[in-house]
């Protein structure tokens, strides 16, 4: 594999605060990032949303579902339904729709640790949903995000043999320079894992884009990990933030498209 098919981009309209919405729809942030792989996420999984993705190589999609409703004053409110059986029922639901759409490679449980101690999971309430993720093809994986602040062992080892894949972020851009230190922690973690690193346009912390300085420091060391062989992949988050975002989404672009063919290395 070399960088350029390495690369993911979190497609789907979100309701951030102080993000308006982007002009690009699901799909095109893939096309934008000259990238063929995406995190489906915040609509609903369906057949609506798979046929726009049916161009791409490999679609995973959230299992902790954004839901919406009418607010009190008229607007729109959301929040993110993580309950054991509402994300068995999606799991179960992609794997089923990845028997009608070939390029669905699996599931993605976002901010996986917060939402099951929000929610009071135990180890067992999980397996169901890795099994309903599976029950019509084996072949998915379940994608874990972790943050950096949250790489304790103990609290993520009952659920390791339901993680296939690791998708790592650091939370403030100010912490993006030890991006190498957190990531030879989460292998050390998450032993055999595939470890996908997580890239933000935006410094949520501060309701601001990322710091160019901070930006170029991570893509530099996510390309020098990748040609190590230390880690298997890369996201973007993502296509609702191109638009206000846009030095940070061009030179990220320019930056996959200069290092496009630059091969995976294998671990020494």
């Amino acid at each position: 594999m070399n960088f350029k098919d390495a690369g993911w981009v979190w497609e789907g309209q979100g309701l951030d605060p102080g993000v308006f919405p982007s002009v690009f729809g699901v799909g095109e942030g893939a096309r934008y990032f000259g990238v063929s792989r995406a995190w489906y996420m915040f609509h609903p999984n369906d057949d609506l949303g798979m046929e726009k993705l049916r161009g791409l190589k490999a679609v995973i999609c959230d299992i902790a579902k954004w839901k919406y409703r009418d607010g009190e004053d008229g607007g729109i409110t959301h929040w993110v339904d993580a309950a054991p059986e509402a994300v068995r029922a999606e799991a179960e639901t992609i794997s089923q729709l990845s028997t009608r759409y070939s390029n669905i490679a699996g599931a993605v449980h976002d901010d996986m640790l917060g939402l099951i101690r929000r929610e009071g999971y135990e180890p067992s309430d999980y397996a169901p949903i890795y099994q309903a993720l599976k029950s019509k093809n084996p072949k998915l994986n379940l994608w874990a995000v972790v943050y950096s602040h949250e790489l304790d062992s103990e609290a993520w080892a009952p659920y390791l043999p339901f993680i296939d894949v690791v998708s790592l972020w650091v939370w403030e851009a100010q912490n993006l320079p030890r991006l190498e230190e957190y990531v030879a922690r989460c292998r050390t973690i998450f032993p055999g894992k595939q470890i996908n690193v997580g890239s933000y346009l935006r410094n949520y912390p501060t309701l601001s884009p990322v710091p160019m300085e901070l930006l170029r420091v991570q893509w530099e060391t996510m390309l020098d990990l990748f040609r190590k062989g230390v880690i298997d992949s890369y996201s973007i988050l993502g296509t609702v933030l191109i638009d206000g975002h846009r030095q940070q989404a061009e030179w990220v672009r320019d930056f996959i498209a200069t290092n496009a063919n630059v091969p995976k290395g294998k671990v020494k």
